[in-house]
């Protein structure tokens, strides 16, 4: 059993990782991503050919007989979970994620943002709720699609914006899941500005947002 564990271990750390190489140098070649990851050149082959097939990766000609990869919507969404679930092994989560959700709030409270709805049932969510109360900002509900939830840690929850009948200032995603997807659906509802992100989940930031990270 803890065979099993370490291979689907090793397994997650070698596809974050080369998710994470896509995504910052896309034109690297497979020898320097076998070399930064520490496996061998044909597994790196066989993986991206896997996310490839996955919709995570894309691949497109480049010059010199070469290839360029970029990751898909699929892809961010599957870095960002993956980045989750291999922190969250370790106690390096909660500490991160701790500090990245008391950063959030410092941001949100020097925009004057002080009611604040989370995007995302999870973990992250709960460690936020907790911030919060140091921070003293208010969580007006969590927002999450795929729960069916009325309440979370005493925060009311609601599948979708349209559902919210509280004034609030700003969103912050928690959903280490569809991270991509519920920051998109709150940026088109309310504006970058208004919507902050942990940088742990790999999501852009406004300016506001980053100077807090």
């Amino acid at each position: 059993m803890d065979q099993l564990l370490d291979a689907e271990r090793e397994n997650e750390r070698i596809v974050l990782g080369l998710l994470n190489s896509v995504e910052h140098d896309g034109d690297r070649s497979q020898r320097r991503i076998a070399a930064d990851l520490g496996i061998a050149l044909g597994l790196v082959n066989a993986y991206l050919k896997r996310c490839v097939k996955k919709g995570l990766v894309k691949v497109q000609d480049a010059p010199a007989r070469r290839y360029a990869y970029y990751l898909t919507p699929q892809g961010f969404a599957e870095k960002s979970r993956l980045t989750v679930q291999y922190l969250s092994h370790s106690f390096s989560f909660f500490r991160l994620a701790k500090a990245e959700c008391a950063r959030a709030f410092e941001t949100a409270r020097a925009s004057g943002f002080n009611r604040i709805v989370l995007a995302g049932k999870s973990d992250l969510a709960e460690i936020a709720i907790l911030c919060a109360v140091e921070a003293a900002v208010t969580i007006v509900a969590v927002v999450d699609a795929s729960s069916d939830d009325r309440q979370f840690l005493g925060v009311e929850v609601v599948k979708s914006f349209a559902e919210l009948d509280k004034s609030f200032d700003a969103v912050i995603i928690t959903d280490v899941t569809r991270a991509k997807i519920s920051f998109d659906a709150a940026v088109e509802a309310y504006g970058i500005d208004r919507v902050l992100a942990p940088p742990l989940l790999g999501l852009p930031q406004s300016n506001k947002a980053g100077s807090a990270a």
